[in-house]
C-alpha cells in the first residue's frame, strides 16, 4: 500500500484521480486514494442530511441550509476546503419517482414542480493548498425514497446524443436510459427553480468558475450515489464532451474530469460506454458493495462505464449481518466499507478513522454491542423553533 505523508494527496492528485486508471491502486486499496474517496462520499452524504424530506413543510424538497453553511451544518470534514456556489435544482417531464413535494393542503409552498438535487462547490484557497489545484466539484443527490424507485424509473433506451457533443456522430447506436435523461435534461416553465435544466445550471456554473480560475491548476470531479450516481455520469461526460473542462482563453491543458460514483444503476449500453472511455481526460470509478441490488439495475442490455471498485460491507465486524437491502446500498455504510476494504487479502480492518456511529445515520447497521440508536441523525426539534411570543414554529429554510 501507498504510504501517505502529509500533503502526498496534493502530490498524487492526478493519479489519484484516474489519470492512469487507478493501475496499482484499488487491490490493495492505497490509502490516499480511500481518503479521497471517502472526502468526495462526505460531499454527496451532505445532500441527503441536508434535504428537507419533511411533506409538512412549505419547503418539503428544499435544502435546509444556504450555500454558506450547508457543509459545515452536515459535518463534513472537508468543509473548510470547499466554498457552495450554486445550488442545483431538477425537475421531470417524465413522472419518475424523485421528486417529494409539500402535502397539497400546504399553501404558499417554495415549489411543486422542482427538488433540491444538489450543488457546485469549488476548493478555497486552503483547499488548494491541501488537494494540490482548484477542484471544482458537482455533487448529485440520490433519492430519498426507498430501492422500489429502480423498479418505477423509465429505463427506456433513447439516444446518448445530448450529453456526447460531436462525439455523437461517431457512436449513433449509443444509448441512455430516459428517465435520467429527463431528470438531467428537463425544464420546465411553471417552475421558478427549473426554467433551465439541471444540465444547463450546471455546464453554467462549471463554465462560470473555469474562466474565473483559467490560468490555475484546476479538476473537475462529479460525483453522486445511487441515482445521483447516474447523474453524475451523464454530466461528466457531457462536460468532456462539449468541452468546458477547456476554456478556449485558457494558458493551461484542459482539466481532468472524474466521476467518482458510489452505488450507481447501469446508465447506457456498450455503445455509450465506448463513447464514455473515448474522451481522453475522462475518468470514472464506481464503488460498489456486495449485496447491493442497484449497482444490477437494469439487468440486461446496460453496462457500467466506469473502473470498479468492489468493496464487501459483510465482512465488517461492526456491522450487523448479512445486512438487509438498505444496510447494503446506504453510502454510510459504502464510506465505512471504503475504509475498511481489504481486497484480496481478505477481512476487514479501518484503515481511516472513520466513526463507526456515522453507519447508523441513516440506518439500523450497527451491531448490538454499540450503544448508538439507528436513524439518529434529525434536525433538532424537527427545525421547531420556539419564539419571544413563547409560540413554536417551522424555521427550515434559509436559501434558493
Amino acid at each position: 500500500m501507498a504510504s501517505s505523508g502529509t500533503g502526498s494527496i496534493a502530490q498524487r492528485w492526478r493519479e489519484l484521480h484516474g489519470e492512469h486508471s487507478w493501475d496499482g491502486l484499488l487491490d490493495p486499496l492505497d490509502l490516499d486514494l480511500r481518503k479521497s474517496i471517502i472526502s468526495y462520499g462526505e460531499l454527496t452524504q451532505a445532500t441527503y442530511d441536508a434535504f428537507n424530506a419533511e411533506e409538512r413543510s412549505p419547503h418539503a424538497g428544499a435544502c435546509l441550509y444556504g450555500h454558506d453553511n450547508l457543509l459545515s451544518s452536515t459535518h463534513v470534514a472537508a468543509a473548510g476546503d470547499y466554498a457552495v456556489t450554486k445550488f442545483i435544482y431538477a425537475t421531470s417531464a417524465l413522472p419518475v419517482p424523485f421528486l417529494l413535494q409539500p402535502l397539497p393542503a400546504l399553501e404558499e409552498v417554495w415549489c411543486r414542480e422542482s427538488n433540491w438535487i444538489g450543488y457546485v462547490a469549488v476548493a478555497t484557497d486552503d483547499g488548494v493548498g491541501k488537494l494540490g489545484r482548484r477542484d471544482i466539484v458537482v455533487v448529485w443527490r440520490g433519492t430519498l425514497r426507498n430501492l422500489e424507485w429502480v423498479n418505477d424509473f423509465d429505463f427506456t433506451p433513447v439516444p446518448a446524443s445530448p450529453v456526447l457533443g460531436s462525439a455523437a456522430a461517431k457512436y449513433p447506436l449509443a444509448v441512455v436510459h430516459r428517465g435520467f435523461l429527463s431528470v438531467y435534461t428537463s425544464s420546465n416553465a411553471n417552475s421558478k427553480f427549473n426554467k433551465t435544466s439541471a444540465r444547463d445550471q450546471v455546464l453554467e456554473e462549471v463554465r462560470r468558475l473555469m474562466a474565473l480560475h483559467k490560468d490555475e491548476e484546476a479538476s473537475i470531479t462529479v460525483t453522486g450515489h445511487s441515482l445521483g450516481a447516474s447523474l453524475a455520469t451523464l454530466n461528466a461526460v457531457d462536460i468532456a464532451a462539449n468541452g468546458v473542462n477547456a476554456p478556449s482563453d485558457s494558458s493551461k491543458p484542459p482539466s481532468p474530469v472524474t466521476a467518482m460514483v458510489f452505488a450507481s444503476p447501469h446508465v447506457g449500453d456498450r455503445f455509450f460506454r465506448s463513447a464514455f472511455r473515448s474522451f481522453p481526460d475522462l475518468r470514472a470509478l464506481h464503488v460498489k458493495n456486495a449485496g447491493d441490488v442497484v449497482p444490477a439495475y437494469p439487468p440486461l442490455g446496460y453496462v457500467d462505464v466506469a473502473v470498479p471498485l468492489p468493496i464487501d460491507t459483510g465482512r465488517s465486524p461492526y456491522l450487523r449481518q448479512p445486512g438487509t437491502v438498505g444496510t447494503r446500498h446506504s453510502l454510510e455504510c459504502y464510506l465505512h466499507g471504503v475504509a475498511g476494504e481489504q481486497g484480496g487479502a481478505g477481512g476487514f480492518r479501518l484503515e481511516v478513522d472513520r466513526d463507526v456511529a456515522l453507519a447508523n445515520k441513516g440506518e439500523d447497521a450497527l451491531k448490538d454491542e454499540y450503544p448508538v440508536p439507528a436513524d439518529w441523525w434529525v434536525h433538532k426539534n424537527k427545525c421547531m423553533v420556539r419564539g419571544a411570543d413563547r409560540r413554536w414554529a417551522l424555521k427550515d429554510f434559509e436559501h434558493i
